[in-house]
């Protein structure tokens, strides 16, 4: 009688017939809502009951029906910013979500360098994180990690759970995502919540779907589980996983920090990052929300037996900001290391992605966010003369009206260090030994610290060749 009864009790949970409403992790106490908005909510209930949502901050009753299959879906209108407020769920039983509050929400993902946090790792620190993490306590500031989760198929909900910003909270959460969302607080005023999904050493094709991968056939879609090699690099599994759950909460923008793992696969990664976005953007349905990304940082990949210049991957980022709609990237040329991939400016990170948010999404006047970027060169003589787009104010060298990094080439393709002196609006190179230059590169390796801006953002490394490596 007693195994009768389990049995029975198991069938009525994978029915649903006696499940009250439950919602995904992200949907729960203390969480961020976007504000001013029709706001996604979903989860399951009693097959075919009807759940009444009931919220707070204006009184208003929603009915939606539940499937068959005991799952629903339904949007609520979000006030401006403000809470906390509480919504209730009924379909004979009450499910409560209390401490809500309404204001901007942001999808943070990438691999180490987003999942990096505030306390750093093991001997890998995070720059300014002891006095950063003693004042960190706001109550405003709303911080959700979600669990690693590797899946071979998707899934639906998420393990992770919403914190308000306190030390002992932020220190062990995403540094580049606390940085962003800290700058959003002091700009705008309104609450914000952060949704962190990341994995160290994952791959671009992890985060994307079998289907938007055809064009890449050097990705090998798993068949089966026995095909999943790695758990953060094998396509397909991380968005099944940790990303597939999150797709059409209702949220402001997405930040990107990724592209290490993708150093030896540079020559796809600026079609393969927009085809990414591009899937998202279709899948969350939410118009072409915003999407910022960092550059990768400068490091000497050679200490991981990597022979690929890193300069090439950034090359390949400096492409797909071009290529994908309203989307913005931080160039990171000033705040790597020569000996950590995992550098520790992430304040960097943050600010400069929050820079781009503040001016472009948010509308805040007064801001430089866009980093300058290689134009053209032109050859008189022995020097070649640079310009550049977004520059405004000119480029200047960290040291004076110069830079160290810059390299000239003649017909044998041989790079040669070089003198580069700023005039104005352009960057003049000349190498006594290259007598006639037909390219340019600058900072163009590995590993350089970057010593070349406009307007307080870094120059990112370029070349004005297209000659293999």
């Amino acid at each position: 009688m007693k195994k009768l009864t389990f049995l029975l009790t198991a069938l009525l949970a994978a029915t649903g017939v006696n499940a009250k409403v439950t919602l995904p992790k992200m949907f729960s106490d203390g969480m961020v809502m976007q504000r001013e908005t029709n706001a996604n909510l979903w989860g399951t209930a009693k097959a075919s009951a009807t759940v009444s949502i009931t919220t707070s901050w204006d009184g208003k009753a929603y009915s939606v029906k539940v499937g068959k299959d005991g799952k629903w879906k339904a949007a609520v209108a979000t006030p401006k910013a403000g809470g906390p407020y509480r919504i209730t769920f009924d379909d004979g039983q009450q499910t409560v979500l209390d401490n809500i509050l309404i204001g901007e929400l942001w999808i943070c993902s990438g691999q180490s360098n987003m999942e990096m946090p505030m306390k750093g790792f093991k001997n890998q620190p995070v720059e300014n994180a002891v006095e950063d993490i003693l004042h960190s306590t706001d109550n405003g500031l709303r911080l959700f990690t979600v669990k690693r989760n590797s899946r071979f198929a998707p899934v639906d909900t998420v393990s992770g759970r919403w914190s308000e910003a306190t030390p002992a909270s932020v220190r062990e959460f995403s540094a580049t995502a606390y940085h962003f969302g800290r700058e959003l607080r002091r700009m705008l005023g309104v609450p914000v919540g952060l949704i962190v999904t990341s994995w160290g050493g994952s791959a671009c094709e992890a985060w994307m779907k079998a289907d938007w991968l055809k064009a890449f056939p050097d990705a090998k879609i798993p068949a089966t589980e026995a095909d999943i090699k790695s758990k953060n690099r094998t396509p397909t599994v991380l968005y099944n996983g940790m990303l597939h759950p999150l797709i059409g909460v209702t949220m402001r923008g997405v930040i990107w920090y990724q592209g290490e793992d993708n150093v030896p696969r540079y020559k796809t990664y600026a079609d393969m990052l927009s085809t990414m976005v591009r899937g998202w953007r279709a899948e969350w349905g939410q118009g072409d929300f915003p999407f910022y990304f960092c550059q990768i940082a400068p490091y000497d990949y050679s200490l991981i037996d990597w022979t690929t210049n890193s300069a090439l991957l950034r090359e390949q980022q400096s492409k797909a900001e071009l290529m994908i709609p309203n989307a913005g990237m931080a160039v990171l040329m000033d705040a790597g290391l020569e000996y950590g991939i995992h550098p520790r400016k992430k304040h960097l990170a943050g600010l400069r992605l929050a820079l781009l948010a503040l001016k472009n999404t948010y509308g805040v006047e007064g801001l430089t966010a866009e980093s300058p970027y290689y134009k053209e060169v032109k050859f008189q003589g022995d020097t070649a003369v640079v310009t550049f787009e977004r520059a405004g104010m000119w480029v200047y060298g960290s040291n004076g009206l110069k830079s160290d990094l810059f390299e000239v080439a003649g017909e044998d393709r041989v790079f040669h260090p070089a003198k580069a002196w700023i005039e104005r609006s352009k960057v003049y190179v000349k190498s006594d030994a290259v007598k006639h230059p037909v390219a340019v590169r600058y900072a163009f390796k590995d590993w350089a610290e970057g010593d070349l801006y406009c307007d307080g953002l870094p120059v990112s490394s370029f070349r004005t060749d297209d000659w293999e490596e």
